[in-house]
């Protein structure tokens, strides 16, 4: 059986993709707006857009269905330690790191020299579920 770790790197690359084709429809609508004639301004925008709806995206997904669509394909989902489903603090500071790739790696670095999951999932008191137990 494959961990629930494995399942949650799977679940995060299925979670680029999906954010990753929002950004092509996005950008391309952009495009239009920002300059029809000149595509690369598009780019600057999306410096600022793309951490924004990286964040909604994740934010949104865990509070209203408890899970992204790739944890919900790889069958987890984000409660509270007590077993209800997360706050809206809850998901938004646990999602925080999620804005670009590097900091995420900083996040599950230190919580495994502490030998415990993500720091945010420490501070958010979330854990991250296996559905098929």
């Amino acid at each position: 059986m494959v961990s629930v770790f494995t399942r949650r790197i799977v679940a995060y690359v299925m979670d680029f993709f999906v954010v990753s084709a929002f950004m092509w429809v996005i950008s391309y609508l952009l495009s239009l707006i920002i300059s029809p004639n000149g595509f690369y301004n598009v780019y600057q925008a999306l410096l600022i857009i793309v951490p924004i709806l990286i964040m909604i995206y994740f934010i949104l997904c865990e509070k209203f269905f408890g899970a992204t669509v790739g944890k919900s394909l790889m069958y987890l989902q984000v409660i509270s330690n007590n077993g209800r489903e997360i706050s809206w603090p809850q998901a938004i500071v646990r999602n925080l790191t999620k804005i670009y790739w590097f900091p995420i790696l900083f996040d599950w670095i230190i919580g495994k020299i502490l030998k415990k999951d993500r720091i945010l999932n420490e501070i958010t008191k979330t854990v991250v579920i296996d559905e098929l137990r």
